[in-house]
């Protein structure tokens, strides 16, 4: 395991703070703010298709299942059912699609609980028909990681999962700003999120695993075309990245928490800064990149993030609500728009299903909600 190897030798000092994932002064509360992104177009601006229009919507089809305890991570699995990550639990249950009905995969051995860390993304293998792999993202005592193991639906409930075959390591964690989202790539690349875990200088130092967007193969190597071909690290200069997704020409877009001031949605590039901490929003410094879309504090405090409809979808925890963002291209055709506000509390993920619409994971039992008789839910949804 030479990413292992590597990562695990990296030195990092993870610091902690009074921040937390999606606290900040409510006193910016509207709408936010105009659409735009610095520097001129260029041919990757052009969209394939037309544009969404300006006003989307949103339907609750059904509430796939409930009385889910402390969920993050979301992925599907061919055949439509979903899985689940329990953050405070470390284990995997997976969702019955078409009844919502729960089974226990297991547990992740090694996954400690403790401030916003635990058990966190989950992702399927791209050749899940192939190898059965299931892919975690994991706070431990001593870093963040990521393993993979077997799924062998065949075995007991609670006993499906293989031994974890840790890939990655060296992560920085800390009691807030743990990162956790993985996605695999139309490039069948592993992407992964991180956060700075309240060391802000960790952002902007590129031999840190902190504040990053990662990108490596199945196995934890540095992939093919990575700005440095001997690192994982993709982009960086980010606080606390929570949502990856890409759109339907394949551009990477994620989102991550601010401090005081603005939340933000970015179209990442390999090797570009986005600025953390020396600008938190739209700053229009050299060498910094702007985000797309910012968002007070207060109005979002953004996690999961998903592309349907020619739209970003975004879900908000602080903000309680699912931000919208049509896109023509890179560029937003209108303000975002905000829907189910406060009527299902804080929402964590937010996962395409494939089909046009959305799965959408609720976040009421994480210690910072307050929940209701049968919180938390996974949510079916139509959306245009």
């Amino acid at each position: 395991m030479t990413a292992v190897l590597a990562a695990g030798a990296l030195l990092f000092s993870a610091g902690c703070s009074s921040e937390s994932e999606d606290t900040g002064p409510p006193e910016r509360s509207g709408t936010a703010s105009s659409p735009g992104r610095s520097g001129t177009a260029s041919p990757s601006d052009r969209p394939s298709s037309s544009a969404p229009p300006a006003k989307g919507s949103v339907k609750v089809v059904r509430t796939v299942a409930e009385g889910l305890e402390s969920p993050w991570g979301l992925a599907a699995l061919p055949d439509g059912d979903l899985l689940v990550s329990s953050r405070d639990t470390g284990k995997i249950f997976r969702i019955a699609a078409d009844n919502g009905k729960k089974a226990e995969l297991g547990s992740v051995p090694g996954a400690s609980a403790g401030g916003e860390g635990g058990l966190l993304g989950i992702a399927v293998s791209p050749s899940y028909g192939v190898d059965h792999m299931v892919y975690a993202y994991f706070t431990t005592e001593s870093d963040n990681r990521i393993a993979r193991m077997i799924y062998d639906e065949k075995k007991p409930a609670g006993s499906r999962l293989g031994a974890p075959d840790t890939i990655f390591k060296g992560i920085p964690k800390g009691a807030i700003h743990n990162g956790g989202r993985i996605a695999f790539g139309p490039d069948k690349m592993l992407y992964a999120g991180t956060g700075e875990s309240g060391d802000r200088g960790l952002a902007q130092d590129k031999k840190s695993l902190g504040g990053k967007i990662l990108r490596m193969t199945p196995e934890g190597r540095p992939a093919h075309g990575n700005p440095d071909a001997d690192s994982v690290v993709y982009s960086y200069g980010h606080r606390n990245v929570q949502g990856l997704a890409w759109d339907a020409d394949r551009r990477l877009w994620a989102a991550e928490f601010g401090q005081d001031e603005w939340d933000e949605l970015n179209l990442v590039e390999p090797g570009k800064n986005y600025g953390w901490p020396i600008v938190e929003g739209k700053g229009d410094k050299a060498g910094f990149v702007d985000p797309v879309e910012q968002w007070s504090t207060d109005e979002a405090s953004p996690s999961g993030i998903a592309y349907a409809a020619g739209s970003i979808w975004m879900a908000g925890l602080r903000g309680e609500r699912l931000w919208r963002i049509p896109l023509a291209g890179t560029r937003p055709v209108a303000k975002p728009e905000a829907f189910l506000e406060e009527k299902y509390g804080r929402l964590r993920t937010v996962v395409s299903d494939g089909a046009g619409g959305l799965w959408l994971v609720t976040s009421e039992t994480d210690t910072r909600g307050t929940p209701e008789n049968g919180d938390d839910r996974i949510l079916q949804l139509k959306v245009t």
